[in-house]
């Protein structure tokens, strides 16, 4: 037995041993969550964390909203008896929404839309929830583009207004309509109107009853779906009845002129006289009398500016100041036309016509065919239109057309229903026209409508016996056959009631067979039986009055029956015309029936055209559809047999149609399916939750059904897909399922109307769908599952519900039995005991979701494709359908586990993992449809962990899981399918509840007591003993188990972001913003704001850090830009080869260390060779390093610092690497370069910069000045900025161009939104050190990281910091100091360098608070190091070396400010009582004197700042000054090097490095003897004779082996050889190859004795290269140019009389150093106060005016005498180691320049300059000055002796260049003026001088000349 027993302990370690090596790339076994949350009940009673322990109570509910109804009156059929289809239609229109409500589920948790902004932690309240978008029903606005146009007036003032005609002479009628020509459609209904004056309407009085007050208006709004250059308005006006035709009738409008006026006045009269008289008997008829049309698009397009052909529309005033406000449109139009150029509506500014021309209505040309022709040509000039009289001048009518108000007021619908905000019914209104749009609108029905318009269209009654030409038709719309039967149901036009019995057509004088051009409009009943018919009568209309004539005869009958077959008969019809009235029981058949005995027209031919159109959301008018839906009513009234068409279907017949007529579905018209939507999918679903009885069995239409939903929604998809929001879901899809689907139960609890106003919370599972325009609740219901009012009293279980069950009906019961039956009203007693409403159904017999997974399982082919397709539609179908189960079942608070049947979550799996096999098996072929699949596969997945067993969701995750990772590493390129993965994961952790779903609070392994009530303020600590810390940090099997979803997160970061995975690395960017947006989340999230929350939240997130220390490699060096300061090495290469194994190769490092930014890049190959790594670039890096600061800030310390203290000096040597990197990526970037800003903000942007920068690192932290490093732990650091948002797209790193586009105040903005960002960032990085340091504290084996904290701490104090920061730095870094004095005086003596600069940096800071801080902390370390050795030399030389560094390379620095600073040490100083007995107070204060002088000198330096020359020489006295201090002097050395390079002054800064040299070799030398190294300076002489005063030899040398001398790193071998090395590189760019030969000379015994090889050969490359360039370059070499500058006037100061040779750049004229000299100095002293002197003669002081500046500027040559030359040969040795020049002054004795030859004297100038050029500056003072006089005859020769030279050059030039030489003898032979060889011979030789003294010259004349002409 105990081997048995051991065995089994064996086997369990290993079994436990596998369980905890589940590799990453594997997912575990997910916990049991809801046994988990029962078996760890957590000890916490309430507060914070107990929330995070389970979902809230209120997560899920179920809320019914009554729909917004915009009439005031909801519109609903009068009558009350209804057939089934109007009553589902009118139900379907009218009932709530039914809305399932997430609540928490808030915007900002839907990851896929959210963009990856960076939060600042604690920045951000939480987003409000999402409005609902309002649905406007009878705009149909959800999903459609409308732009709303209209003749809109306010109520106050009219906009369609005119005059009227300025003759009155009788009532005029007017109609508007739009047209639109291209697709020859009239796309509105009419819009009726008159401007008839009260005394006008008088005439018409007996025949026209008293108007309502809906037919008075003048405006009108017209909506145009589809807006094209082609929509004309169009205005017919017609006049009442009289005699004659429209031409005569027309006659006095087109001859009376206004002018005329008095003399017609009689005829006028005359005229009104014979109206009144038309009127009196013919005013009930109409005559066509004229028309216009305006082309509607050139007013929108240009409203305010047309240009328009006059014949139509004189002159447009723009009235767009007034109305500006109402301008902009309803919508953008997405879909514009499908031909010529798009007309934008958006733009269109209200514009007032006036129409001064109407055109004669021609009587022949009144059809519609006419009217597209006339539109057509006016919209090409043509002669067309010449041809019609326009009626002119006698009438305008001025329209105004505007956009239409957003909500106009007192207006009526097309059914004359008032819309809301109707404040008063007597005001004239605006009727809403409808539009009857150009082409296919898809929108499901919303409202009930039921309109019918007719158009009589033309008549032929030419082969008609008898007497009939003035034709008019009546039209009447009636229920029966008698007379009296005609319905009050056509609309009235204007001014008239507003419905008749009868409406009349206009009519055409003597016409026979006359065309109409009337729309007629009727209000259609909701239920039409066989007797409804549309009846005309056809009279004629005698004009004159004769005795015993009628008014009107009828001439003919004919009628049109509504119903056929059941179905609305619409269309065009030609009519026969009966002579008599039609006999009994006419109206059930067609006129085109012969019916015995009738006489017809023309032989029963048909003569009457008219058109019919209904616009009803009745009326399907598809056969397909109406044919389904009769048959399901035909089962729901359980009425037999069906008359469908012509059939007749009998019960036993009906279960196939109906299988036929729900497939036959797919044969109908789209645009009908789309109207009837909601009420065609309700119906399928009803067919599949209560299977219909028929004869007495069950038919199962299941299959049937799921197949018909699946290729509709398909249908819509693929025809509708401008209708799709990012993740495919078609709009009008989602809101039938947001809105409209419930869940199918009995009418009595259909639509409970509890009155229980709770609040409703908008949010939503169909996430961001795009919902109805907001549903504006007024007063909202919400539905309780404990409401007491739901109708329906509890029954016991009797008979009637086991007869049910016996049917094996699931009865969906309680799963607590309990008290809860008693409950008046609730359970499902109600179900079951309520009456069945639909005698042919079973009660509901299946749940609709349990249904419909089952279908989708068991489904195959081309359903299964269909339905995948599309699967988002079914999966939220399906979720809907479980929420209101839960609800309707009272489940909602059951247990989980409990919630849903066995099978239902079987087939649950199935479907999960065949969709999961699919993406894998297809992401390579369909990748667009996979990407959908895989997104709604997530979000069904997220829904359900909100309604089922949490810990079945997981399971299924795990499955999809699984089923990728095993093809995942199957694959080549996996990085698509991972891809999909993150996407898929990233939705299901965008779960409202996802911290929750972690389980937060859970201990990894469970203690083996309960745990012990939690006292500690963090809420861990006491658990935190019990489990193995490692466990929280690393991704641990327990840890991915307990916290799962978190675990996978990590886990994928992990995979993906490890430099092995490859092919995976186009990813990083991607699950970087997972995790980022996740953190960002959370950190917004007001329910974890409490800090102990937050710590556990974060809790989730530890191994994060692990993660991207793994990752340091790979990080993008955003310390890069920083030259001095690069990637810290407190981890060598070695070191992570030695621990990574692959971790990092030395390609890499290169890289890192490398200056280029490494790009994202794609290699061809995915497949990278393990060396080679992928950097991430900077974006992601942000966000990664961001996310690991919130972690650290969140974190509870005291687990961070056991963590720490398990950690090995190596890895927490890389979490400081990190932080490094941390510093760098959050700097604070100033605003980049500033001519940027001064283009934006103007010439103020100097000391605007100024300001912002001091706004941004000062002032920012100002408030907390006193602030210490306690921060309130919940607090942001900034207390008035909550609510910000750290911008994603920080300033610095944005184009310029975008950069323009924002205001001073966003900028501003940005800029404060960044220096919050960066001061916070830095704060969690200074706790995060202060942690490691306690833990070193507790430890105290691991000093050897302090080097590294102190490394990360001075690197955040040289980046630009807030003030606020700097506080609490300076106070740790004093901290430090003091706990680890030996720390920086011992081992980290560069660091001790680097504080001090840093110290002295912050010291001359604009912000006292932050110079008193940075005093304090200088001033402590003094302190600290005297105390160590009685002395600080160190310090003081660190600090003096460290402000010379300063000075020399900061450019804003402020002297005044670091006086100050000073100030505050000597008084710290003077104070300090305890070492008042010292020598350290007279240290300090020698230290700050010699720190004032230095200061000083530099005062100087920011003066000269613009003049280089007066610069180098300034710091060339400080360095002068540090003679004694080689350290300082090297680093002044080094200043000038720098300034030398910065001006291409490449030689002398190859001096100053040649200097730093000798000065190192120097203290070397005394250092250590070693033969190889140079002795002193002595070795460097040949490569400048300068250099021996760098030799050591004063008393007060300091020996190189005190303390802190020479501690720096040059003054050491390496040292040494790196300065030589730059100055050979300087010497080689200046051109100067002779001494880069020097140099090496020097370098290469060095390197022979460290037996470099490597080195060696460079060196003799470079050697090589610097040879060969001599050689190729002889005779094109140029080295300086030489001029003496002379400064003289008091205005100088110290350059007073002082005289220079300047070097400047070779070949630069004299006018080139004379214009930059003046102009320099003529900006400092004014230009009229300097003066150039021209010549170069002596200058005479006395004669100088004193008020002015001199300067004399003349061009010298270096000079060598006779014996020099022998040694300098070569061009080079001509131009190096100059001291002596000269240059000449020609003058004759009497004062002039120049002379004859005879009289012509020459005066030399000989300078000798303090040191030989080049030098480590480029003037040097001129110490001596002689002068040589040469008389005639010497200068004579001279001359000579430089043509023969000349000569002989230009004789032996190989090759011979002829020009050359005939230039020389040109001026050789030729007398050139007088100053030719002849001439000097003719002057000096002709006879022999009188004085002895000049036969010398005499001779060496005539010697030249003999030399001369032997040439």
């Amino acid at each position: 037995a105990q081997g048995q027993s051991s065995l089994r302990k064996q086997s369990l370690t290993l079994w436990w041993f596998l369980c905890s090596q589940v590799p990453l790339t594997e997912a575990v076994d997910p916990v049991d969550l809801e046994d988990y949350l029962i078996t760890h009940p957590l000890a916490v009673e309430s507060g914070p964390l107990r929330d995070l322990l389970e979902f809230p109570q209120d997560d899920i509910e179920v809320v019914y909203t009554p729909r917004e109804c915009r009439t005031l009156v909801s519109a609903v059929p009068e009558e009350s008896e209804m057939d089934p289809h109007v009553r589902d239609c009118v139900r379907s229109y009218t009932e709530d929404w039914a809305i399932v409500n997430r609540n928490w589920a808030c915007s900002i948790f839907d990851l896929k839309n959210s963009l990856p902004d960076a939060l600042l932690p604690n920045l951000l309240d939480r987003t409000p929830n999402e409005e609902i978008d309002h649905h406007n029903e009878d705009q149909r606005k959800s999903s459609r583009h409308k732009e709303l146009f209209a003749l809109h007036p306010a109520p106050d003032e009219v906009f369609l207004y005119a005059c009227g005609f300025e003759i009155e002479i009788e009532p005029i009628f007017a109609s508007l309509a739009l047209y639109d020509v291209k697709e020859k459609k009239k796309i509105s209904e009419n819009f009726y109107f008159d401007l008839n004056s009260e005394q006008m309407k008088g005439m018409l009085r007996p025949h026209v009853p008293p108007a309502a007050i809906s037919t008075l208006a003048r405006s009108a709004i017209f909506s145009i779906t589809y807006p094209s250059q082609d929509v004309f308005l169009v205005i017919k006006l017609e006049k009442v009845l009289q005699q004659g035709d429209i031409g005569e009738c027309a006659e006095p409008y087109m001859i009376f002129k206004e002018s005329d006026a008095a003399k017609n006045k009689e005829k006028l009269e005359k005229l009104k006289g014979q109206a009144e008289q038309f009127c009196q008997r013919l005013g009930k008829y109409r005559m066509p009398f004229a028309w216009t049309a305006i082309h509607l698009m050139n007013i929108v397009s240009s409203a305010g500016s047309l240009e328009r052909d006059s014949t139509e529309v004189e002159n447009v005033k723009g009235r767009s100041e007034r109305r500006n406000s109402s301008i902009v449109g309803r919508r953008s139009l997405e879909r514009t036309t499908s031909g010529d150029e798009a007309c934008n509506l958006s733009s269109f500014r209200p514009a007032t016509l006036t129409v001064t021309n109407f055109f004669k209505q021609e009587g022949d040309r009144l059809s519609d065919e006419d009217l597209y022709k006339f539109l057509a040509d006016m919209r090409r000039p043509s002669s067309v239109l010449r041809r019609l009289r326009p009626i002119t001048g006698t009438q305008s009518l001025k329209i105004d057309i505007s956009p239409a108000p957003e909500n106009p007021h007192y207006c009526l619908t097309p059914e004359l229903l008032q819309v809301k905000l109707y404040p008063d019914s007597r005001v004239r209104p605006t009727r809403e026209i409808l539009e009857f749009p150009a082409r296919d609108v898809y929108v499901p029905n919303t409202t009930y409508r039921n309109l019918l318009y007719v158009y009589p269209q033309s008549l032929n009654f030419a082969n008609r016996q008898g007497s009939a030409r003035n034709i008019t038709v009546k039209v009447q719309f009636m229920y029966g056959e008698d007379p009296s039967n005609a319905m009050p149901v056509i609309f009235g036009k204007s001014s008239c009631p507003e419905f008749s019995k009868e409406a009349y057509t206009a009519v055409v004088y003597h016409n026979r067979s006359p065309d109409f051009h009337e729309e007629i409009k009727i209000k259609l009943p909701a239920t039409l039986t066989d007797h409804h018919h549309l009846l005309f009568t056809f009279y004629h209309v005698s004009c004159q009055q004769k005795q015993n004539t009628p008014l009107e005869t009828p001439v003919g009958y004919t009628w049109i029956p509504m119903l056929q077959n059941g179905r609305l008969k619409t269309g065009q019809f030609c009519l026969p015309v009966s002579l008599e009235k039609p006999p009994q029981a006419y109206s059930v058949l067609s006129p085109e029936v012969p019916l015995p005995g009738m006489k017809w027209v023309d032989n029963h031919k048909g003569v009457f055209n008219v058109e019919v159109v209904a616009v009803s959301s009745l009326h399907t008018q598809d056969p397909y559809l109406d044919k389904f839906f009769a048959l399901v009513h035909a089962l729901d009234e359980h009425m037999f047999p069906v008359r469908i068409g012509d059939m007749r279907i009998m019960e036993n017949n009906l279960e196939n149609e109906l299988k036929s007529s729900i497939s036959a579905l797919n044969s109908s018209q789209l645009e009908p399916v789309v109207r009837f939507l909601h009420l065609l999918l309700d119906k399928l679903i009803l067919l599949v939750v209560r299977p219909p009885v028929i004869a007495g069995q069950i038919v199962n239409l299941g299959q049937a059904s799921f197949e018909a939903m699946a290729s509709i929604i398909n249908r819509l998809h693929k025809n509708l897909d401008g209708n799709q929001d990012q993740h495919g879901r078609n709009s009008l899809l989602a809101s039938y399922i947001y809105y409209v689907f419930r869940w199918p139960c009995p009418a009595e609890l259909r639509c409970p109307r509890a009155g229980l106003g709770g609040s409703v919370h908008y949010a939503t599972m169909a996430r961001s769908a795009v919902r109805p325009a907001s549903l504006n609740l007024n007063r909202s219901r919400s539905l309780s599952n404990s409401n007491p009012d739901i109708s329906g009293t509890p029954t016991s279980p009797d008979d009637e519900v086991r007869s049910i069950i016996g049917t094996k009906v699931r009865v969906p019961c309680r799963d607590s039995p309990g008290p809860a039956w008693t409950i008046p009203g609730k359970g499902l007693g109600i179900v079951l005991a309520a009456p069945q409403p639909f005698p042919g159904r079973l009660p509901t017999k299946k749940l609709f979701h349990e249904e419909l997974a089952l279908q989708w399982v068991v489904c195959s082919g081309s359903v299964r494709e269909a339905a995948l397709q599309q699967a988002w539609f079914f999966f939220e179908l399906m979720v809907k359908s479980m929420v209101h189960h839960l609800y309707f079942a009272d489940k909602l608070d059951a247990p989980r586990k409990n919630r849903f049947p066995e099978r239902f979550m079987d087939d649950v799996t199935a479907l999960v993992s065949t969709i999961a096999g699919d993406i894998v098996s297809r992401f390579q072929k369909d990748t667009e449809m996979v990407e959908r699949l895989n997104t709604s596969l997530a979000f069904f997945l997220n829904d359900l962990l909100s309604i089922m067993d949490r810990g079945f969701v997981f399971s299924l995750i795990k499955t999809c899981y699984k089923q990728v990772s095993s093809k995942l590493y199957s694959l080549t390129y996996p990085s698509n399918l991972a891809s999909l993965r993150l996407d898929f994961l990233r939705i299901i952790c965008s779960h409202e509840h996802y911290v929750t779903l972690n389980l937060p609070c859970s201990l990894l392994t469970p203690p083996a007591s309960p745990s012990p009530s939690v006292s500690s303020s963090s809420g861990f600590s006491t658990n935190v003993q019990d489990q193995k810390i490692a466990n929280m940090f690393e991704l641990s099997v327990p840890f991915r188990q307990q916290h799962y979803l978190a675990g996978l997160v990590l886990t994928e970061l992990a995979v993906i972001l490890d430099p092995d995975a490859e092919g995976l690395f186009g990813l990083h960017k991607k699950v970087i913003n997972m995790v980022h947006n996740l953190l960002s989340s959370h950190d917004s999230d007001p329910r974890y704001a409490d800090p102990q929350v937050k710590a556990r939240v974060a809790m989730l997130y530890l191994p994060l850090i692990g993660v991207i220390m793994e990752t340091v490699p790979q990080l993008y060096d955003f310390t890069e830009s920083h030259n001095q300061r690069g990637r810290p090495s407190c981890v060598t290469v070695d070191d992570y080869e030695s621990e990574g194994g692959s971790m990092i190769s030395q390609t890499v490092a290169m890289a890192i260390a490398g200056t280029s930014v490494p790009q994202l890049t794609r290699p061809s190959s995915f497949l990278l060779p393990s060396s080679v790594q992928i950097h991430l670039s900077s974006f992601p890096n942000l966000h990664l390093l961001i996310c690991l600061l919130w972690v650290l800030k969140n974190a509870d310390e005291s687990v961070l610092q056991k963590w720490f203290t398990d950690l090995s000096v190596l890895q927490l040597n890389r979490l400081l690497d990190l932080l490094y990197l941390c510093v760098s990526c959050f700097e604070y970037k100033v605003l980049p370069s500033s001519n940027l800003h001064e283009s934006l903000l103007g010439p103020k942007s100097k000391d605007m910069r100024a300001k912002l920068e001091e706004a941004i690192l000062g002032s920012i932290g100002a408030r907390q000045e006193m602030v210490r490093r306690k921060r309130s732990p919940s607090g942001s650091a900034f207390g008035s900025q909550e609510n910000l948002r750290w911008r994603k797209d920080m300033t610095h790193w944005r184009q310029n161009t975008e950069k323009l586009d924002k205001s001073r105040a966003e900028i501003e903005h940005e800029a404060l939104i960044d220096g919050n960002l960066a001061t916070e960032a830095n704060l969690i990085i200074l706790d995060t050190l202060e942690i490691v340091v306690q833990t070193v504290s507790v430890t105290e084996s691991k000093e050897s990281i302090l080097g590294g904290v102190l490394k990360v701490l001075l690197h955040s104090m040289a980046c630009n910091q807030s003030a606020l920061y700097l506080q609490h730095c300076f106070a740790t870094q004093r901290a430090l100091v003091s706990k680890f004095p030996e720390l920086l005086f011992e081992e980290e003596t560069e660091q001790c360098a680097d504080l001090c600069l840093r110290l002295l940096r912050h010291c001359s800071s604009s912000i006292s608070t932050i110079r008193s801080h940075a005093s304090a902390s200088l001033y402590l370390l003094m302190r600290q190091n005297f105390e160590i050795g009685n002395n600080f030399a160190r310090v003081k030389m660190q600090v003096t070396m460290s402000l010379s560094s300063l000075v020399g390379t900061s450019q804003n620095f402020n002297e005044e400010f670091l006086r100050r600073s000073l100030k505050t040490i000597l008084t710290y100083a003077e104070e300090d009582l305890e070492l008042r007995e010292t020598t350290f107070p007279d240290q300090v204060q020698d230290l700050v004197f010699n720190l004032h002088m230095i200061l000083s000198d530099t005062v100087k330096m920011k003066e000269h700042q613009e003049d280089p020359e007066m610069l180098i020489d300034l710091m060339y006295r400080i360095a002068k000054g540090y003679q004694n201090s080689p350290d300082l002097r090297l680093t002044w050395l080094q200043n000038m090097a720098g300034k030398h390079s910065e001006r291409s002054n490449h030689a002398e800064s190859a001096q100053c490095l040649v200097h730093s040299a000798a000065l190192v070799a120097e203290y070397l030398s005394m250092l250590e003897d070693r033969k190889y190294l140079p002795v002193g300076c002595v070795t460097f002489q040949n490569i400048s004779s300068n250099v021996l005063e760098e030799s050591a030899v004063s008393d007060d040398v300091v020996s190189p082996d005190e303390e802190g001398i020479c501690s720096g790193k040059y003054f050491t071998e390496a040292g040494l050889v790196g300065l030589l090395e730059q100055a050979a590189a300087s010497f080689s760019m200046a051109g100067m190859y002779e001494a880069v030969n020097e140099v090496y000379k020097v370098l290469i015994p060095i390197h022979e004795a460290n037996r470099d090889a490597k080195k060696l050969s460079t060196i003799h490359g470079k050697l090589q290269e610097a040879f060969s360039k001599i050689v190729h370059q002889d005779g094109k070499r140029m080295f300086g140019t030489y001029f003496r500058v002379g400064f003289y006037g008091t205005k100088f100061g110290d350059l007073d009389e002082q005289e220079f040779v300047y070097k400047e750049p070779a070949i630069t004229k004299l006018a080139e150093i004379s214009h930059r000299l003046e102009g320099f100095y003529g900006e400092r002293f004014g230009e009229d106060v300097l003066e150039v002197i021209k010549d170069s003669n002596p200058v005479d002081k006395c004669k100088l005016d004193p008020n002015k500046a001199y300067i004399q500027i003349t061009y010298v040559e270096p000079y060598f005498d006779t014996y020099e030359m022998k040694d300098r040969i070569t061009y080079f040795d001509k131009n190096y180691n100059l001291r002596r020049f000269m240059y000449c002054t020609p003058f004759t004795l009497d004062g002039r320049a120049h002379g004859d030859l005879h009289e012509q004297f020459k005066r030399k100038t000989i300078l000798t300059t303090s040191h030989a050029f080049p030098y480590i500056k480029t003037r040097i003072n001129v110490i001596h000055k002689e002068e040589i006089i040469l008389t005639p005859i010497e200068v004579a020769i001279e001359d000579m002796q430089k043509k023969t030279q000349e000569l002989a050059f230009a004789t032996h030039q190989d090759p011979a260049d002829p020009k050359m030489l005939q230039m020389v003898l040109q001026g050789s032979v030729g007398t050139t003026v007088n100053q030719g060889p002849l001439e000097v011979a003719q002057v000096f030789l002709s006879e022999i001088p009188n004085d002895p003294k000049l036969f010398r010259h005499h001779n060496k004349l005539r010697l030249c000349f003999k030399d001369f002409t032997k040439r």
